[in-house]
């Protein structure tokens, strides 16, 4: 098998917006400040429109309507703005083929960034950059659908457990979802840590030697691919990889008692728009 540099040459990866690509060079630069932020979505009248209507959806839950982008910004707050007009960037320019449901895709997609803040929150890391880093995860399938599209159905296939799809993508192509969206991501300038966090996270020993973003991201996909029985997941992740929630400083008992219901964040109103 080529190694994975080749593989993603073979391939026509989707042109990113200038939006995109200038929000991507903020991530890396510590003086980006809101004011920049928003300049750069503003020059993007569709991108606008549509993070306002997610602003003012049921998933932020505001007591009041935003109308412009600066209120958007300054109620929600940069960080989350900069991270939700990315995910929305790429929900566009990605296609799904016909193997893959679209309704049941991004629904994970968001289901596993909202698991990725929530773990944040609990383990005080950035909590956009970990619902970003989440939200881009499964990018990698529709990469290894672009190269071979007649195997994402068996990948696809049910019954799948928790953290299955990543073996058969391994056995089938032998890179997994993971894998692929890191280095997509290191050729867009995703900060390294992102990349990273990408490339290692469908291994749970390679996830704690990488760093806490990427033990979250682990975690947070396989609370995804199973989100109606959290319990059966945390005992499946204690009694196989104890070491992930043992890095991470996470109890089985509170996790059960305080992890949200994906339907906190499973809207996806707003990445099926266009």
């Amino acid at each position: 098998m080529a190694d994975i540099n080749t593989f993603i040459q073979t391939i026509k990866l989707p042109v990113m917006p200038e939006a995109a690509h200038a929000l991507i060079r903020t991530l890396n630069d510590e003086d980006a400040d809101v004011v920049t932020v928003r300049d750069i979505i503003a020059k993007d009248p569709a991108l606008t429109t549509t993070l306002l209507r997610m602003a003012n959806s049921a998933l932020f839950g505001l007591s009041r309507s935003v109308t412009t982008l600066d209120n958007a910004v300054s109620v929600v707050g940069m960080a989350q703005i900069r991270a939700r007009a990315l995910g929305i960037c790429m929900s566009q320019v990605f296609k799904l083929p016909e193997s893959i449901n679209r309704l049941e895709f991004w629904r994970y997609s968001m289901v596993c960034a909202g698991y990725a803040k929530f773990l944040a929150r609990k383990t005080g890391l950035d909590e956009q950059q970990a619902w970003l880093t989440a939200m881009m995860l499964r990018l990698g399938e529709l990469v290894l659908s672009l190269h071979s599209p007649d195997i994402i159905a068996p990948i696809e296939q049910l019954p799948r457990a928790p953290g299955e799809r990543w073996k058969r993508e391994r056995e089938y192509i032998g890179f997994d979802e993971g894998q692929l969206t890191g280095e997509v991501a290191r050729r867009w300038d995703f900060p390294e840590e992102v990349v990273l966090a990408l490339g290692h996270c469908a291994d749970a020993l390679a996830a704690v030697n990488q760093s806490r973003l990427c033990a979250v991201v682990h975690l947070a996909a396989l609370w995804a691919d199973q989100s109606q029985d959290h319990a059966a997941i945390l005992e499946a992740v204690a009694s196989s990889s104890p070491q992930i929630l043992g890095y991470l400083g996470l109890n089985v008992n509170d996790l059960r008692e305080s992890v949200p219901n994906p339907e906190m964040f499973s809207d996806i109103s707003a990445l099926l728009s266009n």
